[in-house]
């Protein structure tokens, strides 16, 4: 059995020297009565769908060794493709733009603004990063004091890491709500206070959330008017947010909650807004929210004595549901359904006395449908 690295033997074998090239008879025929073999025509090579495609300059795709300066990515120049952003110090970071992938290594003192990601973002070896992040899945390796408004699909994990705090994502510029769609992720599915921490240790805390009152652009400022964003109309604003401000893991301020669902309809996402404005307009407040399909064995271990109603409602996509919570909120959420929603497909919590359980039953599925 030969060495697969051998080198061929550059002696030609007796057998190959005896081929000697044999003549045609068209070529032993004088020259100008010389025919040709096979078709001289030349063929216009192949066109596959490939090479039609416009090449891609890899630079465009990174921002690589900056300091000291404003830079990123206006809306439609990066259209889902991957980003990296390494090396850089002391720079505003705008990618106004949805993209499959982003990973940040080797970055200090940095502001930094991801629009929706389809897949995760990575920071890796970073210090002193504050960030507004929306995406698939959250990591962080071997980095050191950030500060993340978030919104993750999945549960966000770090890994070596300290002095990270989590904020719930508040952030507005006009075409986000369609970058959230062309992600593929729902503004209702946020999981940014759900930390699991890769590698505890025994004794310290890695992480913490920040406080209520957090104001974004105290952290990530708005874009300089004299820089290449200026045109990018940005607010934090929590009322224009397009991921809706939620309470998350920290401490509720009443034993009272309430389960209010919207089966899929042509307003559901709107429905689901006014509620949040109607609600919160009473002094409630919004603890989680979240976006998923049900199947008909779904709905009767959810909702239990409403199932029979609610059943023929799942079939015609995915449904939303949020927790509202504080004192009297049941009685005031089914009066909003009954004057502001009449007519819609919904179910609200009945009792305050078993509106509890109502909201353990959806969001322990809707985790479990999640795989969080």
């Amino acid at each position: 059995m030969g060495c697969f690295f051998s080198k061929k033997s550059k002696r030609k074998s007796p057998e190959k020297e005896e081929r000697a090239p044999t003549t045609t008879s068209a070529e032993t025929a004088s020259t100008g009565n010389a025919v040709p073999l096979g078709n001289n025509s030349e063929e216009a090579p192949k066109q596959y769908s490939w090479d039609k495609r416009e090449k891609v300059d890899p630079k465009d795709y990174m921002l690589t060794g900056l300091k000291d300066v404003t830079v990123g990515r206006l809306p439609s120049k990066l259209n889902g493709q991957q980003f990296v952003i390494q090396e850089c110090e002391n720079c505003n970071i705008y990618v106004f733009d949805h993209s499959a992938t982003i990973t940040i290594d080797d970055c200090v003192n940095c502001r930094i603004v991801l629009g929706p990601v389809k897949g995760s973002v990575f920071f890796r070896d970073c210090k002193d990063i504050k960030c507004v992040v929306a995406c698939q899945q959250f990591r962080t390796r071997d980095c050191k004091k950030m500060e993340v408004f978030l919104c993750c699909a999945t549960q966000p994990i770090i890994e070596s890491s300290t002095g990270m705090k989590f904020g719930c994502f508040q952030y507005y510029y006009p075409e986000l709500a369609f970058h959230f769609k062309d992600a593929g992720l729902s503004i209702f599915n946020n999981n940014w206070s759900n930390i699991h921490d890769f590698t505890p240790v025994s004794g310290e805390t890695n992480w913490s959330l920040m406080p209520e009152d957090s104001p974004v652009l105290d952290f990530v400022p708005a874009p300089d008017p004299e820089s290449d964003f200026k045109s990018v109309r940005v607010s934090a604003d929590p009322a224009r947010s397009i991921v809706p401000l939620t309470k998350g893991g920290r401490y509720k301020d009443s034993e009272e909650s309430c389960l209010f669902v919207f089966f899929a309809g042509e307003y559901t996402t709107a429905n689901a807004r006014k509620l949040i404005d109607e609600a919160t307009a009473k002094g409630f407040v919004l603890i989680q929210t979240k976006e998923v399909s049900m199947r008909p064995e779904d709905v009767k271990r959810v909702f239990q004595r409403d199932a029979d109603d609610l059943t023929e409602w799942i079939t015609k996509g995915p449904v939303i549901a949020l927790e509202m919570n504080g004192d009297g909120v049941v009685e005031a959420c089914k009066n909003i359904a009954s004057e502001v929603f009449s007519g819609t497909k919904l179910f609200v919590s009945d009792n305050k006395n078993t509106s509890s359980q109502d909201v353990d039953n959806f969001f322990n599925f809707a985790d479990m449908q999640m795989g969080l």
